[in-house]
């Protein structure tokens, strides 16, 4: 085995680490794969930075400012919200009708942002049904994979291995050539979820007593500040309140009058009385110190914890977010988005403490109180494509632009059409495409920009350079032929089913489009050692890589819906280790004899 082979694997090994462990970002992640590799000698510079014009990231890149034109229209909150009737019938019904839904918009539309919009919709509907939100968030995210998987420009990771194929010299994915399969592995999985999966999901009620919810009880309370106070005729940003004590002042109610989340230069006055937000010991070691704090005896509901003037928020990050990573600190986070955060749940960990120097996660949900008319500007925020954050509130702004959306729609479904015939290669479509909502002014360049999820493009670029690597070095036919010896005897069936499995056991660890790179050029080789064509075993690889139904960091759909529907990490084990079953088995089958192997 030559060095560049060793160094290659040990890259694969450090890579499987970080993916799993979360230690460092997987944009950083991915880069770093990049940069190790060009150091090694494994690929050169030239081809290390390959990726970027690679035409798979091209395409990635303005798929995501379609779906973000898509998103702009208004079309998707409006169709979210009127999904609420069909369950005014029946609940299972409702439920395999929203998950067919999903499943078709998220064939042709990047299904976080769609995601995005439907779980406080969900969450709304759970409510109104008398059901718990989480029987529904799980299906929601599962439906919108189910629907990737069906077309080429589904998933980033059909257009990844689409690419890897074609710089290897194997003929370019057309857009619906993996249809068939997927869509049989999408009715059967919507028909497990809606019968099976669902009596599988936990049945607690998801509390709209925020309170109870973060247990904050005993986190905000009511102080006065009497006449001997040090903070009394000083700024807030001044009082040793905020500076000694670190204590957050949601409002100031004075003679009468209520002052929410005041600004740093508000000033204090003697008899205020102070809603604050701080740990127990703090508050003692505060009376203790000063003796000029009464503390209220008032028990604190909900409906004191938001006032007349402030509302409290529950905000999920996205995966994409610009906060994955950070801590609110390093965000600014009060006087960005004007709220003060009450507690933060990290997976199935609620925080209290020292709340602005705790590191984020995407699917951490943060409780706030935002001022009222501030909400609304938050609701726009979360309506863009790489959305910081999902509010899980029940009161969503639905502009439905008719003639914008006729336009997009129009496009995309053009594009497809003459990408699907062969006319029109699908990147120059999608350039095309954009180009021309940029001229008709339904998109700015500014937005163009945004629109594009720069985490994704530089984890494609990290996984194409380790998919180069494996070709370079050998690897791919080295692996290929010793999956080829142990299996071939038993037949073509056992292949497929090989490379499904060892395909979807790493994508639960790694990202699903790193999973993609590593495995694609094997599934190339393998098909050349078995002298079959390629394409059963790149469709294999398509599948393998998006199905990934047992934990919630598989996919950043499941990410998403495992705070706001307050599960377990058991929970996406117990539905999802028998859907990961189900779609092994079928596909092990339905492959090799859809495309005439058998």
């Amino acid at each position: 085995m030559t060095t560049a082979a060793i160094i290659t694997i040990g890259v694969i090994v450090l890579a499987i680490i970080l993916f799993a462990t979360e230690a460092l970002p997987i944009d950083l992640v991915a880069i770093s794969i990049m940069i190790i590799l060009v150091i090694g000698g494994v690929i050169t510079p030239e081809e290390g930075v390959e990726g970027f014009s690679n035409k798979a990231t091209i395409t990635v890149a303005f798929m995501f400012v379609l779906s973000a034109a898509l998103l702009k229209t208004g079309a998707l909150q409006v169709l979210a919200h009127r999904l609420s009737k069909i369950f005014r019938y029946k609940f299972n019904a409702g439920i395999l009708m929203m998950m067919f839904m999903i499943a078709i918009i998220s064939a042709f539309v990047n299904n976080t942002p769609v995601v995005a919009v439907f779980i406080p919709v969900v969450i709304q509907i759970a409510h109104a049904s008398g059901q718990s939100p989480s029987k529904m968030l799980i299906p929601l995210s599962f439906a919108s994979i189910f629907g990737g998987m069906c077309t080429l420009i589904g998933t980033s990771t059909n257009i990844l291995v689409s690419g890897i194929a074609e710089k290897e010299g194997e003929q370019a994915i057309s857009m619906f050539q993996m249809t068939p399969i997927a869509g049989v592995l999408l009715v059967v999985g919507v028909v497990y979820m809606s019968i099976f999966g669902i009596k599988l999901l936990p049945k607690s009620r998801r509390s709209k007593d925020l309170k109870s919810k973060f247990d904050v009880n005993n986190y905000i309370t009511l102080v006065e500040l009497l006449s001997n106070s040090s903070s009394i005729g000083k700024k807030i940003m001044d009082s040793e309140l905020v500076t000694e004590f670190n204590i957050d002042i949601i409002e100031v109610r004075r003679n009468g009058n209520s002052f929410t989340l005041p600004p740093g230069d508000f000033e204090l006055n003697e008899g205020d009385i102070l809603k604050v937000k701080c740990d127990v010991e703090k508050l003692k070691s505060l009376k203790g110190k000063t003796k000029t704090l009464a503390v209220s005896p008032l028990k604190i509901g909900d409906s004191d914890l938001s006032g007349k003037n402030s509302a409290l928020v529950e905000m999920v990050i996205t995966s994409s977010s610009e906060i994955h990573g950070k801590t609110l600190k390093e965000l600014d986070f009060r006087r960005r988005y004007r709220a003060i955060p009450l507690a933060i749940k990290h997976k199935e960990d609620i925080k209290h403490d020292d709340l602005y120097d705790v590191k984020l996660s995407a699917g951490d949900v943060i409780l706030a109180e935002v001022k009222s008319h501030y909400v609304k500007e938050l609701n726009k925020l979360e309506a863009g494509q790489n959305t910081p954050f999902v509010l899980l509130s029940e009161n969503h702004i639905t502009e439905f632009d008719k003639k914008k959306f006729g336009i997009v729609i129009g496009l995309i479904s053009i594009m497809v059409v003459l990408a699907s015939l062969g006319i029109l290669d699908i990147m120059v479509g999608a350039i095309s495409a954009v180009i021309i909502l940029v001229l008709a002014k339904i998109l700015s360049m500014k937005e163009i920009y945004e629109a594009i999820n720069w985490k994704i493009i530089f984890l494609l670029v990290g996984a194409l350079s380790l998919g180069l690597a494996i070709n370079k070095t050998g690897l791919d036919l080295f692996i290929a032929e010793a999956l080829v010896d142990q299996l071939a005897p038993m037949g073509i069936i056992a292949v497929i089913s090989g490379l499904y499995l060892a395909t979807s056991l790493l994508t639960e660890v790694m990202s699903n489009n790193a999973s993609a790179a590593l495995m694609t050029p094997i599934a190339i080789a393998i098909a050349h050692t078995s002298g079959v064509e390629v394409l059963p075993f790149l469709v294999t690889v398509m599948i393998a890589a998006s199905a990934t139904f047992m934990t919630p960091i598989g996919y950043q759909t499941n990410t998403m819906v495992y705070s706001a529907g307050n599960y377990k990490f058991k929970d996406f084990f117990k539905v999802g280790i028998f859907l990961n079953f189900l779609f092994w088995v079928i596909s092990s089958f339905m492959i090799p004899w859809y495309f005439n192997l058998v």
